[in-house]
């Protein structure tokens, strides 16, 4: 399944919350749609999720950053297996592709 970004981002809503963002993102992508982290920035709390394109890349990826040999990575297909999106805890979006 591909996702286009600028679409995805140019027809969701405005959200007040993280929890109304992280809500809607779970309802349109479910399982593809991953907490990976959180962070304070500014006072305020980020959120860090996966938007997931290519799952098979992506696992194997995954799989390759916990071992402990680290990562052999020889192309850029496991970057471009998912997207970042980070949600702040006031609703804000922020996409890196």
């Amino acid at each position: 399944m591909n996702f286009d970004i600028t679409s995805i981002y140019n027809n969701m809503p405005d959200f007040q919350s993280h929890s109304e963002a992280r809500s809607w993102f779970k309802e349109q992508f479910g399982d593809r749609f991953l907490l990976r982290n959180s962070d304070e920035f500014e006072g305020e709390r980020v959120y860090y999720y996966h938007l997931v394109k290519n799952p098979d890349v992506y696992e194997e990826y995954m799989e390759t950053l916990s071992n402990d040999a680290g990562p052999e990575i020889t192309s850029m297909e496991p970057f471009e297996s998912y997207s970042t999106i980070e949600i702040s805890e006031d609703g804000g979006i922020s996409f890196s592709i």
